[in-house]
């Protein structure tokens, strides 16, 4: 039998070159198609395998989402109540509402409560440096330290709006984390291997490498301006981090994170493991925003990512912890989808209404490399090809 999905990958990749990847699609409850591309790094390592280890930041935010909602269901914390009485540091919130002419901050007091909801949803008013140029400036003034680094302090930015008001990507779910261990009285490492990775067997996800991972890591590299590619070696922190990132801080591979996505398409079960109930999945997929637009995002780290314009691509919601696609996706994905992705450009995408669900990984900056979305694209593109056949 031809390999389709292997065909239309090579064939993307060589339109748009990327260094090397792994993608990998499920569907009504079977492995549909996985394989890997390319070299692990650009440093002469081996060729890219299936179970290479990858930093899938952003993609962590579902799993955090997941671990929060876990508490809701077993009724020590609610969704819609203020968190002020869990976590003092968000009981009296401040909106940055611009800057003094000598460069001063200006913050007032913020008016609504930060909940659950808001911080799963991003309508909590917390922002992220890299796209809102007033936060990168306020941090930048005041000295506080980048969300990079791993320091409590690094949380304790002011709002860029009141609670429920707008949406916009930021730290919410790092702060999502921070309830999950006050709620358990476990470290978030140890509360997702107990509560997550141990019931789905995903064996492979944690903050830091095991010393089973640590030698299946991916290499990082960064596009230039020219299109050219160099591998890039991230600064590591001098000590242990103060908090675990909910928002971005796990490595993974492509099966295991496919184990996580059937479990969210087989509402909450997966592996003999119930996750979640069925009722909390169908809460988690709804979209959140109430009207609210989803905000342009324009980089103010060409570094680190491209801009991004969530609406241009297809209307959109967010759920708790991803993008909702309202309408059917251009490559095949159907109305009511989940997706999301992670800054080195890692995608993924859970579709209810076909039972089908696809990983592609990548170790690539900025985010939304234009190479990176056209083969993944293409991936999609192939993976529903083979769904209707």
């Amino acid at each position: 039998m031809p390999d389709t999905i292997g065909s239309e990958l090579e064939a993307a990749a060589g339109a748009h070159p990327v260094p090397g990847f792994v993608a990998g699609a499920v569907s009504r409850g079977k492995t549909l198609w996985r394989g890997a591309f390319g070299p692990s790094d650009l440093k002469g390592g081996p060729p890219m395998r299936t179970d290479a280890v990858f930093r899938i930041a952003s993609m962590t935010k579902a799993v955090t989402a997941v671990a929060a909602m876990q508490l809701v269901e077993a009724g020590r914390v609610d969704l819609d109540e203020p968190l002020g009485r869990l976590l003092p540091a968000l009981a009296a919130p401040k909106v940055l509402v611009g800057f003094a002419d000598d460069g001063t901050p200006r913050l007032r007091p913020a008016k609504g409560e930060i909940t659950l909801r808001r911080l799963l949803a991003h309508t909590s008013g917390f922002a992220y440096e890299m796209w809102n140029a007033d936060l990168q400036r306020f941090i930048s003034q005041t000295g506080l330290p980048s969300f990079i680094t791993g320091l409590n302090a690094a949380l304790e930015t002011p709002l860029a709006f009141d609670p429920g008001t707008a949406w916009e990507y930021g730290i919410g779910i790092d702060w999502a984390g921070k309830v999950v261990e006050a709620v358990s009285g476990q470290r978030l490492d140890a509360y997702f291997a107990d509560h997550i990775f141990a019931p789905l067997g995903m064996a492979d996800t944690a903050f830091a490498p095991t010393p089973a991972m640590a030698p299946r890591m991916a290499g990082l590299n960064a596009r230039a301006a020219d299109g050219s590619m160099a591998p890039l070696d991230l600064p590591v922190p001098p000590g242990p981090p103060e908090f675990f990132s909910g928002g971005g801080g796990l490595l993974s591979t492509l099966d295991d994170y496919l184990a996580f996505l059937q479990m969210i398409l087989h509402e909450g079960s997966w592996n003999g493991a119930q996750v979640l109930r069925r009722e909390t999945i169908a809460l988690m997929r709804q979209d959140q925003l109430a009207g609210l637009p989803l905000r342009a995002l324009n980089s103010v780290n060409q570094v680190l990512s491209r801009d991004l314009t969530l609406q241009a691509k297809a209307p959109a919601g967010w759920g708790l912890s991803w993008l909702t696609n309202r309408d059917p996706g251009p490559n095949g994905r159907g109305a009511g989808s989940l997706a999301w992705a992670g800054i080195f450009n890692t995608y993924y995408w859970a579709d209810p209404a076909s039972m089908t669900a696809g990983v592609w990984l990548t170790q690539i900056l900025p985010f939304e490399d234009p190479n990176a979305l056209a083969v993944f694209g293409a991936f999609e593109r192939a993976v529903y090809a083979e769904v209707g056949r």
